[in-house]
């Protein structure tokens, strides 16, 4: 069990970490305040549940909290500089955003489903990071 609560955390980081490099990459195309503020909001709760793996990480390895790799960076990096070439309106970087959120989404829920024996902590970080993601696609719903 102790394991499958080390999984769970990594891809929980992992999610974390891609989300603010996500928003890290967009922001920089951003040219309208109000969006520019709720990324930042976005990157703050990404960055706060980051902080709680982090918090909790120590009860089950002396190791740190997977995060993505240098690769994905790139990657994400590369595939918004593309998909933005012709379109870095607000609604497309939003669009983006959801994107990738939705396939957050979807692995936060697959792991909530597939684990139901895991520790009370890595469960309540699991489920906020879930519900934390399904509101921020509705809060950028209003900008496409």
């Amino acid at each position: 069990m102790e394991n499958q609560n080390l999984n769970i955390l990594d891809e929980v980081n992992k999610g974390a970490t891609m989300g603010m490099d996500a928003i890290n990459f967009v922001s920089e195309k951003v040219t309208d305040n109000e969006f520019k503020e709720v990324l930042d909001v976005e990157y703050n709760k990404y960055k706060d549940i980051s902080r709680r793996v982090n918090n909790v990480y120590a009860k089950y390895s002396d190791k740190e909290p997977h995060e993505t790799t240098t690769m994905n960076k790139m990657m994400t990096w590369y595939g918004i500089q593309m998909k933005t070439m012709a379109d870095d309106t607000t609604s497309k970087l939003s669009e983006l955003l959801m994107q990738g959120t939705n396939m957050g989404i979807i692995e936060g829920r697959r792991l909530i489903n597939q684990n139901t024996n895991i520790d009370q902590d890595v469960k309540s970080i699991l489920n906020d990071f879930v519900v934390m993601q399904e509101d921020s696609v509705e809060t950028l719903k209003k900008y496409l």
